[in-house]
């Protein structure tokens, strides 16, 4: 049996072009940031289980998405960290004991709100996005997850970070000795372009949430780092494995089953958003590439936006480490055991990045008969009807098991100051 034909407006090298088109007359060129100098954090030790280096959520994930990556391959954070970033929203990030510690996740969610901030602002790109044609609109919505421009940009913003942040848990094994040095390093070795080209979205969002990463670095004589062949091999066979799972589902309800393509992937949205909705609709044969990897002849000139993410994200990372001050205190926001009132119903999920987190947290609480009112993903804040405290600490142990960690409030506080940051990151 062959792959029903994808749907008429799933085109991964159109979408791409939209998205370039868009970015090409410059994004983030002007932007004047608030400089946080301080903010404090919370800290908890990640605790595997018996005779292993892996938590059982960790575990789990391998088991069940990352087939044929063994464990040995996967190396865990030691430490579970949580803060509220200078826009008033929770997030929570992983550290490695001898690593570069909470400063990479922290100065990096200030880098991204920097470049969330210059998008919203930026009334050029506006304007570029409300002259989008119909046809544009039509082809970001049958290829992207966020149909949105804006969120498409703001997403993948985050995904640049995540990877900053996620391979600092490697650090140990680069010549890298700083932060500043790490970031750097990272920009000139190639390792963001080699997450975009090698990765699979749901890897790299499920495996950040989790604290995990499943590479390795070799260093090079020109002081650059590089996958090892070993991680090279396993990433291809995880995303050809992805490929065939998504292409499975899909050959079995479009020519089992009898479904449109529509219709297969609203009836099976779960399998889909697990294996990457993208995916399943890939040509046989075709390999998948990141959108914003992608390089197009613009202006006459070769062009992709993942090196300017890539460069502009780095350049403020820089800029930002040297004056922000990250202090450990105390975690006493465990919640006590009285009624729950209307402020008990609202709790935050700060890894929640796309409209598929969205979907997945939404679709484990109404597994559960927990009614979600709303899910606002920019502020990470969900309000669910909980029938009494034991249901929402089953609905946090459940949305764990999922790879989100849910927080009863804000953990942290920071500390903002308005200031300029140096000419050199604008």
């Amino acid at each position: 049996m062959t792959l029903s034909p994808p749907h008429p407006r799933y085109d991964r090298r159109a979408a791409s072009r939209v998205l370039a088109a868009l970015a090409r007359p410059g994004l983030f060129d002007r932007f004047a940031p608030a400089t946080v100098t301080r903010i404090d954090y919370t800290r908890a030790v990640m605790r595997p289980e018996a005779d292993s280096h892996l938590t059982l959520s960790q575990r789990m994930y391998l088991e069940s998405f990352m087939r044929p990556c063994r464990p040995d391959q996967v190396t865990s954070a030691t430490h579970r960290i949580a803060w509220t970033d200078s826009d008033g929203i929770p997030n929570t990030g992983h550290v490695r004991t001898g690593g570069l510690g909470p400063i990479v996740p922290i100065a990096t969610r200030e880098a991204v709100l920097v470049l969330w901030r210059a998008l919203e602002a930026d009334a050029a790109l506006a304007e570029r996005i409300s002259a989008l044609t119909e046809a544009d609109r039509e082809v970001l919505e049958g290829t992207t997850t966020d149909h949105d421009p804006l969120d498409v940009f703001r997403v993948g913003i985050e995904a640049t970070g995540r990877a900053l942040a996620q391979h600092a848990l490697l650090a140990h094994t680069t010549p890298y000795r700083t932060p500043v040095e790490f970031a750097c390093g990272l920009r000139d070795s190639g390792v963001f372009g080699a997450v975009a080209t090698r990765w699979f979205w749901e890897l790299q969002a499920s495996t950040y949430r989790r604290g995990m990463i499943p590479v390795s670095f070799a260093a090079q004589p020109d002081g650059t780092v590089r996958y090892t062949p070993d991680t090279v091999a396993t990433l291809r066979a995880m995303k050809d494995a992805t490929i065939a799972d998504a292409h499975a589902v899909m050959r079995r309800a479009t020519s089992v089953e009898g479904l449109s393509v529509p219709s297969a992937i609203e009836k099976y949205h779960d399998e889909l958003d697990l294996i990457s909705r993208q995916y399943a609709l890939l040509p046989p044969g075709a390999r998948p590439a990141c959108l914003a990897a992608m390089p197009h002849r613009l202006d006459g000139e070769h062009y992709s936006v993942l090196p300017m993410v890539v460069d502009r994200l780095v350049d403020l990372f820089v800029a930002i480490v040297p004056q922000l001050t990250v202090t450990q205190i105390p975690d006493d926001a465990a919640p006590g055991d009285g009624e729950l009132d209307a402020e008990n119903q609202v709790f935050h999920v700060p890894d929640m990045n796309c409209k598929h987190c969205v979907r997945t947290i939404t679709g484990v609480l109404e597994s559960m008969q927990i009614r979600v009112h709303d899910v606002d993903l920019i502020s990470k804040r969900v309000v669910a009807e909980f029938r009494s405290p034991r249901n929402r600490h089953r609905a946090f142990e459940a949305l764990r098991d999922s790879g989100y960690n849910p927080t009863h409030a804000a953990p942290a506080v920071a500390l903002a100051q308005n200031a300029a940051l140096p000419e050199t990151a604008r």
